[in-house]
């Protein structure tokens, strides 16, 4: 049965380039995980963790057991025969009674709380793991005050590592909260806190592979070599988690640099878009001046006009707050939304942009000819960001790999 004309398009092509774009401008400094979290952004986790893996990504990011099951699962059934070794870090770490399952699909938890390694070690020693057999990556707050472990409550943690315990200390973590800010005052902050956690961890006895340090803004702004700098003082190497970037967007950074990071400029130059949100026009009628458009008839014609009914509403996730402020993709040309945005259906005003019809296509995010609407547009119109529009494209609208 033909679908209702709402949809996105997935060009796992364009994600498997951005991917390896990425590792080159991380080189030679750090290693990348494909941060895959909340259905790969919106883009559909179904078809972008094997993407990433096609394109020669050895971590995966999610953000809980849930996804992390999913992905796993995934990526077994894109790479049947022996395993590839890819690993699923669970960001957000483990909820009270997932420890089994987490072991169970070969996934790796951050963890910071207590209670995190009591059930991962309770779950490890029902498991019949051997000592040190289950990694964890410990997650320290180095000034966001959201997740992660104060840089005075380490020794205790710390203390769960002994030789007789099945918990290994791979890897040692923490989220940037301004990466995005041009100045990098805040990072150098941050990155300052987390040497004197990892001089504490380093005279406690502990030695951790991994200093998993930044987003896509992160990397960008060209802090790889800074993070990697840091890694090997203590003995490790770095691995960066870029997000935004590996579906198409660079990060915007307020203020903006005065002189642009090679690495940015690449991004800029290079990086493509994977999502392209499409509708159809539904129908097309004519009005005279004077007449309403859609609820509470906030958009009154001013002048004899031609409108055109397409198949996607808030519903789908196209934000209400675009009603009369924003403008779609039709024949080549914008065309403003008219009038508030219903469930399922949104008016744009086609008076002058001559022969569009029923069925023609209509962009919500995407190019058409030599226009282009983003998600960056979508976001300033909204005020929000670009993320946020992502991740709120409904489950109703149906990723297609193109």
């Amino acid at each position: 049965m033909p679908m209702r004309p709402c949809w996105v398009e997935i060009d796992t092509h364009s994600l498997e380039d951005n991917y390896r774009l990425l590792e080159t401008l991380a080189a030679p400094h750090a290693e990348l995980m494909a941060v895959e979290k909340a259905d790969a952004y919106g883009h559909s986790l179904s078809l972008c963790a094997p993407a990433a893996v096609r394109a020669g990504a050895r971590w995966l990011g999610v953000a809980s057991v849930e996804e992390g099951i999913a992905a796993r699962e995934l990526v077994r059934a894109a790479s049947p025969g022996p395993n590839p070794g890819v690993r699923i870090l669970v960001i957000s770490g483990i909820f009270p009674g997932q420890a089994a399952a987490l072991i169970a699909h070969r996934l790796t938890a951050v963890a910071w709380e207590p209670w995190h390694f009591d059930e991962l070690e309770a779950a490890a020693h029902a498991a019949g793991l051997a000592p040190g057999s289950l990694p964890i990556h410990l997650e320290i707050d180095t000034g966001m005050s959201r997740q992660g472990a104060a840089t005075d409550a380490l020794s205790p943690l710390l203390a769960r590592f002994t030789p007789a315990s099945s918990l290994q200390l791979e890897a040692v973590m923490t989220h940037l909260l301004a990466a995005d800010e041009a100045g990098g005052r805040v990072t150098a902050e941050q990155l300052a806190c987390l040497d004197r956690a990892l001089g504490l961890i380093s005279a406690a006895g502990h030695f951790a592979e991994w200093l998993s340090v930044g987003n896509s803004a992160a990397l960008l702004a060209g802090q790889a070599a800074a993070i990697a700098e840091l890694a090997a003082r203590h003995g490790m190497k770095a691995l960066l988690r870029p997000g935004l970037a590996l579906y198409g967007l660079a990060p915007a950074f307020d203020p903006p640099f005065i002189d642009e990071p090679d690495t940015l400029a690449a991004a800029r130059a290079h990086l493509k878009p994977v999502l392209k949100w499409k509708s159809r026009v539904v129908s097309v009628r004519s009005v005279p001046a004077g007449a309403v458009v859609g609820y509470n008839g906030t958009f009154v014609a001013t002048e004899p006009m031609r409108l055109a009914l397409i198949a996607a509403g808030y519903g789908d996730g196209l934000d209400r707050c675009l009603g009369s402020r924003f403008s779609l993709l039709v024949a080549g040309e914008r065309a403003p939304l008219a009038g508030r945005i219903s469930m399922d259906q949104s008016v744009i005003d086609v008076t002058e942009i001559p022969g569009v019809e029923p069925g023609d296509e209509v962009i919500l995010i995407g190019a058409q000819g030599s226009e282009t609407i983003s998600a960056f547009d979508h976001a300033h119109a909204c005020g929000t960001i670009p993320w946020e529009v992502f991740t709120r494209i409904t489950a109703r609208v149906p990723r297609i790999p193109v």
